[in-house]
């Protein structure tokens, strides 16, 4: 979280701009809160670019939940195709088989997940309600450089895409995307707010089985007021999005200004890594994630020397998930290059007396 942000909250957690009261205990329906939501999406409409014939939802549940969520609102019980790029896509698969045909058309298992598997190598269906992909997975590391664009494969399916690690760092080509969802604690705000930003056409074929809570087309009606929204992450989330609004690089602001942030960010670490012979990166160089690195101690008898010394440091969160192993550092947007640098410093450090 921006530390700008935090400090705000702050100062407003008991009196919200003189309302005497603060968010968590405002009513949803009040016209304080109101206003709060409001400006929300207007900010977000305007950071990512949202085109006017998508609705943009404020729900619960999270990235996971919406794994359910979206087939139930969009697969109309036939059949989805999914590309598997890693643990969160092997997720949404699996969960995706409870409510409809979810075949995988394209992999990238053979690789331990390290590279993309190329668009024009994708056996797409004929009839898919749409397709699936994770744009970047946290565990492994991927990230798709460009969306894909089905139309130019031949299919008309709309694109399904799971932001939740990667959203307001980079642009969103939202011609090619029918559906994006992902949930706000990486990028965007405090745990507990998911957000839905789905193209109009795509409203309305929700299966019977669906929650009404969970019809997008529910949700859209009622302006994400259909039941209880999170009201202290919608309002954490909001002043997240003025935040990166007033972000500028140069001649750039707000996203295009992050997104060259969190290249140079990316830039400093994966080059000291390859430039190391003391540290790996095994992911392809055409699909490494801007936001989450994962690299490996040639020598991982050392792993937890590495991880104490970065504790010593301030240096938190390193280790890599139980599922992949080795370290990862995670470089979301709230991150200064200053953090980056410090961590590249320690690596350098710590290879100077161990190696």
């Amino acid at each position: 979280m921006p530390e700008a942000v935090l400090q705000r909250a702050a100062a407003e957690m008991l009196d919200w701009q003189g309302s005497g009261m603060g968010v968590m205990e405002m009513s949803h329906r009040g016209k304080e809160f109101g206003a709060i939501c409001a400006q929300a999406e207007a900010d977000l409409r305007q950071l990512l670019a949202v085109p006017e014939d998508f609705h943009v939802l404020f729900m619960q549940g999270g990235g996971l939940g919406e794994n359910a969520i979206v087939p139930m609102n969009l697969s109309r019980g036939g059949q989805v195709d999914f590309v598997v790029t890693g643990s969160w896509s092997v997720k949404s698969h699996k969960e995706a088989q409870r409510y409809c045909q979810a075949k995988v058309i394209a992999s990238n298992a053979d690789s331990k997940h390290t590279r993309m598997p190329d668009p024009s190598t994708w056996e797409l269906s004929a009839d898919a309600s749409y397709v699936h992909i994770c744009s970047n997975e946290t565990i492994h590391g991927v990230e798709f450089q460009t969306l894909p664009d089905l139309a130019a494969l031949g299919s008309q399916a709309p694109l399904v895409i799971d932001f939740s690690s990667h959203v307001a760092s980079r642009s969103v080509d939202w011609r090619r995307v029918g559906l994006a969802f992902g949930g706000a604690q990486k990028n965007l705000g405090p745990a507990g707010l998911t957000l839905v930003i789905v193209r109009d056409d795509l409203l309305g074929h929700a299966l019977d089985i669906c929650p009404s809570a969970f019809n997008y087309r529910t949700v859209a009606d009622n302006q994400s007021m259909y039941n209880t929204p999170p009201t202290w992450a919608i309002y954490v989330a909001g002043l997240t999005f003025q935040w990166l609004l007033q972000q500028s690089e140069g001649a750039l602001t707000g996203v295009a200004a992050m997104e060259q942030r969190n290249q140079a960010k990316a830039r400093l670490l994966y080059d000291f890594i390859d430039a190391s012979p003391f540290y790996e990166n095994k992911v392809s160089p055409d699909c490494r994630s801007r936001m989450n690195v994962p690299f490996f101690l040639v020598d991982e008898t050392r792993n937890d020397d590495f991880l104490s010394g970065a504790r010593d440091r301030g240096l938190l969160q390193l280790k890599g998930h139980k599922s992949v192993g080795g370290m990862r550092a995670s470089i979301y947007n709230a991150m200064p290059l200053e953090g980056v640098q410090a961590l590249v410093d320690y690596m350098r450090e710590f290879e100077r007396s161990h190696a």
